[in-house]
């Protein structure tokens, strides 16, 4: 298997975990799995500067657009660890995990920003609804088309953000980018 589909296997392994462990309360289940995710794509001196800033970046963007997703009342989290007034630690643990795909399975994705635009804005609402619909992870708060519209603003203008910067972070670093 080559190092860009284990790369998605692994996110979406993590998506899984994170999101079934929260329905159950199992806060931690996500991160187990992200340890596994990150030890493995981390061991890559070559995008690990990298793959770290992008995590940092992620997280910041995570918590601030979750957070106000809660503060605004449109979604609640299950397993709302630390606090439930907060983006949940489970849900930053998808950003760190997604943040470790923009350089690799998503590194396409950095010479297209209208279609990462377009997948951000269609992409996030559907993955909300589903932990919402089909795992009951986030409860979204009637009407459901505000909490999706927000989501699908947010994520049409943060995907590309952090594409351009993991496209700029790894041009300065000179790691070499799948084609």
């Amino acid at each position: 298997m080559n190092r860009t589909l284990i790369n998605a296997v692994l996110y979406q392994a993590t998506w899984f975990a994170s999101v079934l462990g929260a329905a159950r309360g199992w806060w931690w289940s996500g991160a187990l799995v992200l340890g596994i995710f990150a030890g493995w794509q981390l061991a890559d001196r070559r995008s690990r500067g990298v793959d770290l800033r992008l995590v940092a970046a992620a997280l910041g963007c995570g918590f601030l657009i979750d957070t106000s997703l809660v503060w605004s009342g449109s979604v609640n989290f299950a397993a709302p660890v630390p606090f439930d007034a907060l983006a949940p630690l489970w849900i930053l643990v998808l950003w760190a995990a997604f943040a470790l795909t923009l350089n690799h399975s998503l590194a396409i994705l950095q010479k297209h920003l209208w279609v990462a635009a377009l997948l951000g804005a269609v992409g996030a609402p559907l993955a909300y609804m589903a932990a919402a619909r089909s795992f009951h992870a986030i409860t979204l708060d009637p009407p459901e088309w505000h909490a999706m519209s927000l989501l699908a603003g947010a994520w049409a203008l943060t995907l590309p953000l952090l594409l351009i910067l993991a496209r700029r972070w790894a041009r300065e670093a000179g790691t070499v980018q799948p084609a």
